[in-house]
């Protein structure tokens, strides 16, 4: 493969290393309050964008069927608002004995008790090719989910005085996900056979807008100058993070595959994205809210500031490997639906005499 048709094929991956480059050289652009004012044209036009190119360029009936697959979504959310706090909680108690920051480890807490985002997930399982209406469905109800069960787990793992504005949050993501999605479905209707004809690269209009996206999220990672830390702790949690992220990843990937719980290869993928990662766009409202006042709050926000775009590198990573196994892996059902079909055609006469 040529170094151009490599560029063309990884250039998602590459655009992610440019954008968080470019924050890290001049990170006032795209800060809260910059020229590029995030806080709208992030907090509300690219996600509204994003979930209105989902309900335009999927099929209605696909989203319909998504509904019914109870088993795919209890399994996602249980896996991330459930499995996922409690094994945070049994790994802060061992390293509670290390030199780690001990406000630090609250915000890796903090990480576990986050819902499912509600961009990134969806837009990876678009790129992959896998079962993009259960991503979008669950990204969905887990955004829904979180306004109430994160503040819940908060209280109980942390301790924490919670007092949340449910109607505000609720109204926002209606605004947000909800909306765009149901106008996006409306739309499509009347314009379905143009889409049909005309084919409009959505996969890649996400992906950019994802790419704005991150480059924000950077922009005031990098510009945060109230942040002390000591090097050790700071790379600590950052590969805690890293080894969290990889071993949910791998666990879901070959725990999924077993024909007992009876996923799809595309099934698997939306349920290595949605079931491992956590909001950031709920997420540090909620502990602006929650940790109001609190002197380390900053701090509190490093392991989700750390995890959010290292969730979407390791995605960015595993959109082609995943996507090469998850083809493989239908073509091989599908050969092996076709012998099985043939073998009971051959019995068939041999039955009958």
């Amino acid at each position: 493969m040529g170094i151009v048709e490599r560029i063309k094929k990884e250039w998602f991956l590459l655009g992610i290393v440019f954008v968080i480059s470019m924050a890290k050289v001049e990170p006032s652009f795209g800060i809260k309050g910059g020229p590029l004012k995030p806080e709208y044209t992030v907090k509300y036009f690219a996600v509204s964008f994003i979930f209105f190119n989902s309900g335009l360029s999927l099929k209605t009936e696909d989203l319909t069927s998504a509904l019914f697959q109870v088993k795919l979504h209890g399994f996602i959310q249980t896996f991330t608002l459930v499995f996922i706090p409690c094994l945070i909680r049994v790994l802060i108690k061992g390293l509670q004995y290390s030199p780690i920051n001990p406000w630090l480890l609250k915000g890796l807490m903090v990480v576990g008790c986050m819902p499912p985002p509600v961009s990134s997930a969806v837009i990876l399982t678009k790129a992959v090719g896998g079962n993009e209406a259960a991503a979008i469905f669950n990204s969905a109800l887990g955004s829904f989910l979180g306004i109430f069960v994160t503040p819940v787990l908060l209280l109980l793992f942390l301790g924490s005085p919670s007092a949340v504005p449910y109607s505000t949050i609720f109204g926002q993501l209606t605004m947000t996900v909800v909306a765009p999605l149901i106008v996006g479905q409306v739309v499509r209707r009347f314009v379905k056979d143009w889409l049909e004809r005309s084919k409009p690269p959505f996969g890649t209009i996400s992906s950019c807008t994802l790419l704005l996206i991150i480059y924000t999220t950077f922009c005031d990672t990098f510009s945060s100058s109230d942040i002390e830390l000591d090097h050790f702790s700071l790379v600590s949690i950052v590969c805690v993070v890293l080894l969290i992220q990889v071993c949910l990843l791998l666990l879901l990937f070959f725990v999924t595959r077993s024909p007992s719980f009876g996923f799809t290869p595309s099934d698997v993928v939306s349920l290595m994205f949605c079931a491992t990662h956590k909001s950031l766009t709920l997420g540090i409202p909620m502990l602006k809210i929650v940790f109001a006042g609190y002197e380390h709050l900053s701090v509190i926000s490093i392991p989700l500031l750390v995890y959010h775009p290292t969730q979407i590198l390791l995605g960015g990573v595993l959109v082609s490997p995943v996507r090469t196994w998850m083809l493989a892996a239908q073509k091989v059902k599908v050969i092996g639906a076709s012998k099985s079909s043939n073998t009971n055609s051959h019995a068939a006469p041999g039955e009958a005499v």
